[in-house]
Parts: structure tokens; C-alpha cells; sequence
């Protein structure tokens, strides 16, 4: 079975494919958000290289948010349209969920994304038997908020750009904290690849008529609409 992965939900965008047994390859590209631009010519340009053809895509994962509204639109709409064109089946991921995969065998994972005015995307995570638990399911909070949740918690590990960001407030705030290096700090889509077939083994698929992405906020035009109501 081969998986193509995707995940455009920030400035990053990474696709992979991988088999059941191995990673069979990967591109990424940090270009500020230039996504709909490059999404279509990186699956082409990575099949190719591969010879593989898309027909022969098995399933297709995708990161469904949180993160850029933009970038989560390009991404999902691409992959809705491959599945529904091909009648392959879909498996959608938390990107969250996804930049804890990075770190396998730590205690507690803390994956943080950028929300902007203080405050970020995130969840708690852990690894129990080689497999990731949810904690705290994903949300979008003060970034003061997160720290008073996380001293209850010991031998954490951060990762993403909300980490980065925030470095200084975590080591001063949490006395045993450690940070991700730059290859973990962003959502891989192999490990978009590996949770889309995680869940489709155990028949969590989505339908490409219906699967959207998760912003976890509203959107600004929707904030927009509700307040002239």
C-alpha cells in the first residue's frame, strides 16, 4: 500500500510517500506560504522521481489544522480532489498530532504552534507503549494559560514554531523543558503518512464529500460577520 501525505497548515509545505514498510520519499519547503503555487508541482515532480503514478496512490493523509486558514484550504481542497477523482480513501491528521509524532519515546510532548496576540495552537502528548496518547486535546490558548498547565507536568519537550517563538518565557516558567532540533521542529508528512495509515487500519477514514479543516477559531471574515450581527 502506498500513502501520499500532505501538509500545508504553515509557511512549511512537505509532502511524502511512503509504503507499509519504508519512506519512499519526501520534499519540503519553507517559501512563506507560497502553496498554491508549489503543492501541485512538488506531488508531480515527487511521483516522478519515484515513477510512480498517481493513479497508484493506495491513500492519501492529509493535515487538516490547526494552523494557516489559507494553507489548510490548498491542502485540503488538493487532496479532496485527488481522492474523490481516483475513489481512494482519505484519512485526515492533526497537524498537532502529527509534530508530536516527531518525537517518539518522550515522556510528555508539547507540539506549539503560533496563534498570534500571545497565544498558541497546542495539545499534550504522550508515548505509552510505543504509541502516542492524547492528553489534552488540541485547542488554541494564551500563551500564559499553557504555561501554568504545563508545571503540573515534568521532562516535557516542546517542538514547532511556537516554541521557538516563546523559548525564552518556557525556561524561564518550566524548570525541566527540552526543545526540538530543527528537523522536528516542523510537521513532517511522513508522519502525516504514518498516523493517516494508523487510523485507516483501524477504519477511521473520512469522506473527501465532507472533510474540512479544523481551525480550532474562526475565521476573520467569520468573526467579521458575527459582529455585525
Amino acid at each position: 500500500m502506498k500513502i501520499l501525505g500532505i501538509d500545508t497548515s504553515t509557511k512549511i509545505a512537505t509532502i511524502a510517500v511512503i509504503d507499509e514498510d519504508k519512506v519512499l520519499g519526501e520534499y519540503t519547503l519553507n517559501q512563506e506560504m507560497s502553496h498554491s503555487e508549489n503543492l501541485i508541482p512538488m506531488i508531480k515532480e515527487l511521483l516522478n522521481n519515484l515513477y510512480i503514478k498517481i493513479e497508484d496512490i493506495d491513500l492519501y493523509g492529509v493535515a487538516i489544522g490547526p494552523g494557516s486558514f489559507t494553507g489548510l484550504r490548498i491542502g485540503v481542497a488538493a487532496i479532496k480532489s485527488l481522492a474523490h477523482l481516483f475513489q481512494k480513501p482519505i484519512v485526515g491528521v492533526s497537524t498537532l498530532q502529527a509534530m508530536a509524532y516527531n518525537l517518539p519515546y518522550n515522556e510528555i510532548v508539547i507540539p506549539m504552534i503560533d496563534a498570534r496576540r500571545d497565544r498558541v495552537y497546542t495539545g499534550i502528548y504522550s508515548w505509552e507503549n510505543e504509541g502516542l496518547k492524547t492528553i489534552k486535546a488540541d485547542d488554541v490558548v494564551e500563551m500564559e494559560d499553557l504555561l501554568n498547565r504545563l508545571k503540573d507536568y515534568k521532562s516535557i519537550v516542546v517542538n514547532g514554531d511556537g516554541s521557538i517563538l516563546y523559548k525564552d518565557r518556557l525556561i524561564d516558567s518550566l524548570k525541566d523543558v527540552k526543545f526540538a532540533t530543527k528537523g522536528q521542529n516542523i510537521c513532517k508528512a511522513t508522519s502525516i503518512c504514518e498516523l493517516a495509515l494508523l487510523k485507516y487500519n483501524k477504519g477511521q477514514v473520512d469522506d473527501f464529500y465532507t472533510l474540512a479543516p479544523d481551525y480550532l477559531r474562526e475565521t476573520q471574515d467569520q468573526r467579521e460577520l458575527n459582529e455585525r450581527k
